[in-house]
């Protein structure tokens, strides 16, 4: 469709989006106006993948530091992005979104194990696919595996959707003098240590020249503002 500044994107989208106003767990009726905002731009015509997060159940790095074995807690945080997957995919398919969930877990009675040509398939015939279970390996967080899944598919983008507007200098929310970036590139993201994503993450991007938008997703229509590209949020790219 014209118009459309990117066709292929993966949304990487954290648990804790899914939280609404508890402390854990799925809200429903936030995982509709998420399913809404993909949903438009599901029906522009733009391929949509998705990387979702399992903080909202389950942190695999503060279980760890709390005594719980590494690989142990990111197998559970593995799942924990699995039951996320359905939850979202329900949410999508009410509104009349064909998906697929596929998981880097074999789990074959409720996913499809993550295959990249049947990903690219599902793409390339409008339907969302969501990548859940991570890279399935322990010591990788999803936004490894975000940045992964999105070179494996050939996305042009990744969209980074958050709690913010973008990337900060430091916490908006404990600072008021707290300064946003419109533009970074990869390299200061990476030596400030701002936190758009993980640095393994980030380096993958950097190697591949694969951009990241950061923006706040409980902004309705904020999804379409970006892939119709407006300035919203904040770009990290090469410069």
């Amino acid at each position: 469709m014209a118009g459309l500044k990117y066709n292929r994107v993966l949304l990487k989208i954290s648990g804790e989006a899914l939280l609404g106003r508890g402390s854990h767990s799925i809200d429903p009726s936030v995982v509709a106006g998420i399913a809404e905002q993909i949903k438009e731009v599901a029906d522009l015509g733009v391929e949509v993948a998705i990387v979702i997060g399992g903080g909202n159940f389950w942190r695999g790095t503060s279980a760890s530091a709390n005594g719980v074995d590494r690989t142990t807690a990111d197998y559970i945080g593995m799942l924990a992005t699995i039951m996320n997957a359905l939850g979202l995919q329900n949410g999508l398919e009410k509104a009349g979104v064909m998906t697929r969930v596929q998981t880097a877990i074999n789990m074959q009675e409720v996913a499809e194990p993550f295959i990249r040509r049947k990903a690219v398939r599902h793409l390339e015939k409008k339907r969302v696919v969501i990548f859940a279970g991570g890279t399935g390996n322990p010591y990788f967080t999803t936004d490894t595996a975000a940045a992964l899944r999105a070179l494996e598919i050939d996305a042009e983008i990744i969209f980074k959707a958050t709690k913010v507007d973008g990337v900060y200098d430091k916490d908006p929310e404990k600072y008021q003098d707290a300064k946003k970036f419109k533009k970074l590139d990869f390299t200061t993201a990476l030596s400030q240590d701002l936190g758009v994503m993980d640095s393994t993450a980030i380096s993958l991007c950097r190697e591949n020249n694969l951009p990241i938008i950061v923006f706040d997703i409980k902004v309705p229509g904020n999804i379409k503002g970006v892939i119709m590209g407006k300035e919203i949020g904040t770009l990290v790219s090469k410069g």
